[in-house]
């Protein structure tokens, strides 16, 4: 059940802004999810969710935007299906173990990158498509960081 309640408070956080953790906690029990404030303590801090804020608005709770939080079960997709990864241009080749593209092309995906306009996948090959391609470095770095 951990898991999903943090999963789903990444999802409720990627979607809207939640200024405290009372407001989390009816979100998530609105969910389905019966929890306390000090449940949705533990599970902001184990997250590494930070408060974000902006002059004359409310505080919202949010991931760092330097370090990507990708679920266990993304990581290991990566880290046990990626063979390589080339360029050309704005673009980034993924090429991955045979019928692998789909989960690769959701794992990218929820990786968040900014520079990623989108990505398209097949079998064994994801195509990401980069804003510039003064940005692929970048977006093949934290790439790599996942699947060595």
């Amino acid at each position: 059940m951990s898991f999903s309640r943090k999963e789903k408070i990444l999802e409720i956080i990627a979607s809207e802004r939640i200024s405290t953790q009372q407001e989390l906690a009816g979100r998530l029990n609105t969910e389905g999810f019966n929890v306390t404030q000090a449940t949705v303590s533990r599970d902001i801090r184990d997250l590494g969710l930070i408060k974000r804020s902006e002059p004359g608005l409310k505080g919202w709770y949010a991931l760092p935007r330097k370090e990507i939080k990708l679920s266990d079960r993304f990581a290991k997709i990566l880290r046990e299906t990626v063979t390589d990864i080339k360029t050309a241009e704005n673009l980034v080749v993924v090429h991955t173990l045979s019928g692998c593209g789909s989960p690769t092309g959701e794992a990218i995906d929820s990786m968040g990158l900014d520079d990623v306009v989108g990505t398209l996948a097949g079998d064994n090959t994801v195509l990401i498509i980069v804003s510039s391609h003064e940005k692929v470095p970048g977006v093949v770095e934290k790439l790599q960081r996942f699947v060595q």
